[in-house]
């Protein structure tokens, strides 16, 4: 529709619900009066329920390795079993939650799904009071808050309509890499929590080894309220934008192209690390540095790793070159993960962490570059978009089998260093895909 003929259709004071009727952004005379308006509420708001989300999604991991010193009695494959829990539910999840804002509305799925995260988390700060709480309930409950993983897929599929194609990858990259910010948010308030008493209004706390109060539920009860009052926000800022409906007997139009894979590799390569190390990494550090005082420190990964991943898209713009970012990064991703396991057999806290960040730092460079060699590599926009769900998807299984892999080699092996051959081997393995496929010169993509 002309400028002249959307702008009158609407007349001079249109209803939020009239510009939502002629929802085109593509069109600047509509974007600049009406639409850049509604679409940034929707983005913000958007945003800090996502955030909200990878908090929820994470939580867990930074009250894992504090369950045994506070008079719970599992094992290690046990605690590093329901660390992975939160990434296997997540990452089914996010297979499913694509559709739904096309289903139900984006506003409504928002508000439904943020609403959901509440039974867990409320669950979860009554069980953590008491030591007899078995393993089986808290596999349950820590399953449920896994679910808050799935909500990266609908705040995405959903928020992209809203923006002309021109500003879609910034907004994009906005709800995403701040999103990822609550995996820092909560490492960096977890360990205040666990020790606030709060005037007794969360509940009495346990005692751990050094006769110190310990406050687990404080964790799930905080976080709770900021949850319930985005109900609020997301209720009068975001809106029900149509969406086209893509069922997911659509996804099987891209499984029978090789680069399909060969993506979701690379992908779950840098999101898989750097989202799997976010959830494992306070549990190795307790494991192997049992003497490090670590809790206000565990943040500066996953905020290492998030902070970056708009950079990685910025220089893969400038560079014109997706595919070389992303191979530059693995052959970094490599060298950091050698080198975080010679600091843990050379028993080197300071080795170990500090390339520990430096591999945080190479998957935010992954993961944007990465995502943006897929429309090149996938010409067709539907393709390119239900390819960028599916790998989203896969990759976020890192949050499940990296913890699972570490508890595996610990009950297996007694130590962690054969699970780091194996995801040392992975790396190489993909440094391969991306240089023969996508990076070399005769590659026959340009991506």
């Amino acid at each position: 529709m002309e400028n002249k003929d959307i702008l009158a259709a609407l007349g001079e004071n249109p209803s939020r619900r009239d510009i939502l009727a002629h929802w085109d952004p593509e069109n600047e005379a509509f974007w600049k009066k009406y639409g850049e308006r509604v679409a940034k509420q929707n983005l913000y708001t958007s945003t800090w329920a996502l955030t909200l989300a990878f908090v929820a999604w994470t939580m867990w991991a930074t009250i894992a390795a504090q369950l045994n010193q506070v008079g719970f009695h599992f094992t290690d494959n046990e605690i590093f079993t329901l660390a992975a829990l939160p990434g296997l539910v997540g990452a089914t999840g996010r297979l499913i939650y694509t559709y739904l804002p096309a289903i139900v509305g984006g506003r409504n799925w928002t508000f439904i799904s943020t609403a959901l995260l509440l039974i867990p988390l409320i669950g979860l700060g009554n069980a953590l009071t008491d030591t007899t709480t078995t393993y089986d309930t808290f596999v349950l409950l820590v399953a449920g808050i896994g679910i808050a993983g799935a909500n990266f897929s609908s705040s995405m599929a959903n928020i992209g309509f809203f923006f002309p194609k021109a500003q879609k990858g910034l907004a994009l990259g906005i709800n995403a890499g701040i999103g990822n910010l609550g995996v820092s948010l909560i490492y960096l308030t977890a360990p205040m929590l666990l020790g606030a008493s709060f005037g007794g209004l969360f509940g009495e706390p346990l005692m751990n080894a050094a006769g110190k109060e310990v406050y687990l539920q404080n964790v799930c009860y905080f976080w709770a309220i900021p949850t319930a009052l985005t109900l609020v926000l997301v209720w009068m800022f975001m809106d029900n934008l149509p969406i086209p409906k893509q069922s997911p007997r659509s996804m099987m139009s891209i499984f029978g192209n090789k680069h399909t894979w060969l993506i979701t590799v690379i992908y779950t390569c840098g999101f898989g690390s750097f989202i799997g190390y976010s959830a494992a990494l306070a549990l190795l550090v307790n494991r192997e540095f049992p003497e490090v005082s670590f809790a206000y420190a565990g943040f500066l990964g996953p905020f290492i790793g998030a902070g970056v991943r708009p950079i990685g898209g910025w220089v893969s713009d400038k560079v014109n070159s997706g595919s070389k970012v992303t191979f530059y990064s693995l052959l970094l991703m490599l060298v950091a993960c050698f080198v975080t396991m010679l600091g843990i057999q050379a028993h080197n806290f300071a080795l170990f962490f500090g390339s520990f960040l430096v591999l945080f730092f190479s998957t935010g460079f992954i993961n944007a570059a990465s995502f943006r060699m897929i429309p090149f590599v996938f010409e067709n926009p539907v393709h390119a978009s239900l390819v960028t769900g599916f790998t989203a998807a896969i990759a976020a299984y890192g949050a499940f089998f990296i913890p699972k892999l570490f508890g595996l080699s610990y009950a297996t092996q007694g130590n962690v260093i054969p699970a780091f051959y194996f995801l040392i081997g992975f790396t190489f393995l993909t440094i391969i895909i991306t240089y023969v496929f996508y990076a070399r010169k005769g590659s026959g993509i340009k991506c």
